[in-house]
């Protein structure tokens, strides 16, 4: 016995070293799963349509073996931030950009996840055209917190930067509106609507107070959380008891063998008539109870809320405004993930 004890004393210390030994090649392996490094590329461009700039930034991210990576990437003008989207299967975002004219250095961010490193493009520089009219540029930064459980909510913040706003015979009123959300989610921004006046600053100098930037309004992604059914008990009225379970299990086959005499005596059509009207009348009946819509609501509870579906999505965040006659609109994008 003691031979036998101090065999498998051995086997225990031998087996326990090499799982020591193991364990910090393990960790080095997870670790580097959960640590590759990507490349994010930046591709800029721009075309003139009726005297506007119009202008794209196609991102493409990819690992360090070539396979296109998932997330949100965001594009920055020199420090301010103007959009970000989700990355497609394919690892691209082709963002449209709303540019103020003049001249551009942009940069692509990819943010990253939990397999996957950050990492920032080179800086591509874009000219766009000078607007000779009062007009106005609009930019969100990125959502925080980057990721959303069902139930929980994100906010941005949405600037409107103004553009040759001296030129302002009157004040500009812009609505702020988003579109493309995920179901059962919705958006709210305080103030829905900001205003440009001829003196209205066109930068915002670090730490200078909200009266010397450009109007701003926060912006607030809800989701929704899944809900659960809460049962109404319907009030019984008096000589009206409720019809027991064993009288239905009595019912149903009575429809059906009803249905079978009527099918089986054709020639007798007095007979036939009579066991027509009878079923129709057991169906209709069936109507107004359990197969009732609103009987199903007081009896088995209000539906359940679905929860906001998992999933990267990317909000259209959309600003307007009107002089009476036509519409300025402009609008970027912004990324929301969903847990």
């Amino acid at each position: 016995m003691r031979r036998m004890n101090r065999r498998g004393l051995r086997l225990e210390l031998v087996a326990g070293l090499g799982i020591a030994l193991a364990m910090p090649a393990w960790s080095v392996a997870v670790a580097n799963a959960q640590d590759v490094p990507t490349q994010t590329t930046l591709t800029v461009n721009s075309s003139e349509v009726a005297g506007h700039t119009h202008t794209n930034a196609i991102v493409t991210v990819k690992n360090e073996s070539g396979a296109p990576a998932s997330g949100i990437v965001v594009i920055e003008d020199g420090t301010q931030q103007l959009a970000s989207m989700a990355l497609n299967s394919s690892g691209q975002a082709d963002m449209p950009l709303d540019l103020a004219g003049g001249d551009h250095s942009l940069r692509a961010v990819y943010q990253g996840d939990t397999k996957l490193q950050s990492s920032v493009s080179r800086a591509q520089t874009t000219s766009t055209s000078t607007a000779s009219l009062p007009d106005f540029q609009v930019s969100v930064t990125p959502l925080q917190p980057s990721s959303l459980n069902p139930g929980e909510s994100g906010t941005a913040l949405v600037t409107i930067t103004p553009i040759n706003d001296a030129a302002l015979a009157n004040p500009m009123f812009i609505t702020i509106s988003c579109s493309q959300l995920p179901n059962q989610a919705e958006c709210s921004f305080t103030p829905s609507s900001v205003e440009i006046l001829p003196n209205t600053p066109t930068s915002c100098p670090t730490n200078s107070p909200a009266a010397a930037c450009p109007p701003t309004s926060s912006m607030v992604l809800q989701t929704q959380a899944p809900g659960t059914a809460t049962r109404l008990v319907m009030p019984s009225r008096p000589g009206k008891p409720p019809v027991s379970p064993i009288a239905w299990a009595f019912l149903f086959p009575g429809v059906f063998g009803l249905g079978g005499l009527a099918w089986g005596t054709r020639r007798r059509r007095w007979l036939s008539r009579v066991l027509m009207l009878a079923a129709v009348g057991i169906l209709t009946s069936l109507g107004t109870t359990a197969c009732n819509p609103q009987w199903w609501y007081y009896n088995q509870g209000q539906p359940t809320n679905p929860p906001t579906p998992a999933g990267t999505y990317t909000v259209k965040v959309t600003a307007q405004s009107s002089n009476g006659i036509t519409a300025i609109t402009h609008s970027t994008t912004l990324a929301m993930k969903v847990n």
